[in-house]
């Protein structure tokens, strides 16, 4: 079995010491949680929970493409929400990018507090698209 391998891609938010984008292991993406900063500012987007998340998919979209994935591959997401009252708004963004059949399994969950004061965060798996990934 080839060894996990780490994905880095300068078109999404550089990741904390601590971790990476995703790491490929096995014809599976692992995507770190992601939160609505713009890669090319460093900055949370203003704006409301559906900027947000819109910035979350567009920054995982190319973490996967850097893998060798895409977000039509995704077969599991985990949202975390600092209140439930976002869901809906959430959700209208999320359908907006989440669009494959069959859809992910996913999880949604309120927490106290999420990384930099965000309201959203989302993490997901996916498969590669093809054997022969970039990396």
């Amino acid at each position: 079995m080839a060894p996990a391998k780490a994905v880095l891609t300068s078109k999404a938010p550089k990741p904390i010491p601590q971790l990476s984008q995703a790491v490929v292991y096995n014809g599976m993406v692992y995507c770190s949680g992601s939160l609505g900063i713009d890669p090319a500012t460093g900055k949370m987007v203003e704006g409301t929970v559906m900027d947000r998340t819109r910035q979350v998919f567009k920054n995982l979209s190319a973490v996967l493409e850097a893998a060798g994935s895409s977000l039509k591959n995704v077969v599991k997401v985990n949202v975390f929400l600092t209140t439930m009252d976002n869901f809906a708004a959430m959700n209208e963004a999320y359908d907006e990018f989440i669009t494959a059949e069959p859809k992910p399994c996913r999880t949604c969950v309120a927490v106290a507090q999420l990384p930099f004061g965000s309201d959203v965060e989302i993490e997901c798996t996916a498969y590669l698209t093809a054997p022969s990934a970039k990396l």
